[in-house]
């Protein structure tokens, strides 16, 4: 399906009748001949909007995948450039692909570091998550970042109520919600769960300074506003030191 190196539609249902984590280790080895993985448009406008805020020393990508986001990455970076993502085989594709990077695997909900980045990034990532789960998430950030750290990630302008691309969006969150609602264990997958204002809310609780720039590159809808906007979250220079201890077990 999507491209001949794609996963067939039978392969799909099988992953959608799945939980999230063994959905993904089974899309894995075909998830970069499918329309899920983030586009390079939108790779290369992140990259070129972060290009004129750092250079950065360490970057951490979140919910990494099979690491699409290394190209935003390795050019921004100087030091360290580390993928966290819970799935095994999505992590093992993302080390096939980039050797030169480190991979640890672990729930976006309990990052398990402090104070070892200076650049977070992640994308396509948030509806996965509940919103409620979605604080726990930014929590994490918040704390694996260094004062003055940098969490960013492309949010999509919502579509036009007469648009076919918000119907779609639509039936597609209803379809996974009656399919949560009879068929356990859950597959987490949400268009529309994650509005601008609810995400700079969270953002803000969690203790980031947050902007939106526009990724003019990526066009404008026809009421000239720009299609997808870059969520700039800033930790503060004089944020205290978390509790939580760095990490230590990067692989």
């Amino acid at each position: 399906m999507f491209s001949p190196q794609g996963p067939s539609l039978g392969e799909l249902c099988v992953q959608a009748l799945s939980s999230v984590e063994r959905g993904y280790d089974l899309l894995a080895p075909k998830f970069d001949h499918t329309p899920f993985r983030t586009p390079e448009s939108i790779l290369d406008g992140t990259a070129h909007a972060l290009s004129e805020l750092g250079p950065f020393r360490d970057g951490l990508d979140v919910c990494c995948g099979t690491g699409a986001g290394m190209l935003v990455l390795r050019p921004l970076c100087q030091g360290l450039i580390t993928g966290v993502d819970f799935s095994a085989g999505m992590l093992a594709q993302a080390r096939s692909a980039h050797p030169d990077a480190s991979w640890m695997r672990a729930d976006a909900r309990a990052l398990p570091f402090a104070e070892d980045f200076d650049l977070a990034v992640t994308f396509g990532a948030l509806g996965h998550f509940l919103p409620t789960e979605r604080p726990a998430v930014f929590e994490g950030v918040y704390r694996a970042l260094r004062p003055s750290g940098l969490f960013a990630f492309p949010i999509g302008a919502p579509p036009p109520l007469t648009s076919v691309a918000h119907w779609a969006a639509l039936g597609f969150d209803l379809a996974m919600r009656v399919r949560n609602a009879v068929w356990r264990p859950p597959f987490v997958m949400y268009y529309r769960s994650s509005p601008l204002s609810a995400v700079r809310d969270d953002l803000t609780a969690a203790g980031f300074t947050v902007t939106v720039a526009a990724l003019t590159a990526l066009g404008r809808r026809s009421d000239g506003s720009p299609r997808c906007g870059l969520i700039l979250a800033r930790k503060p220079a004089d944020a205290h030191p978390p509790a939580t201890p760095a990490a230590s077990d990067l692989a």
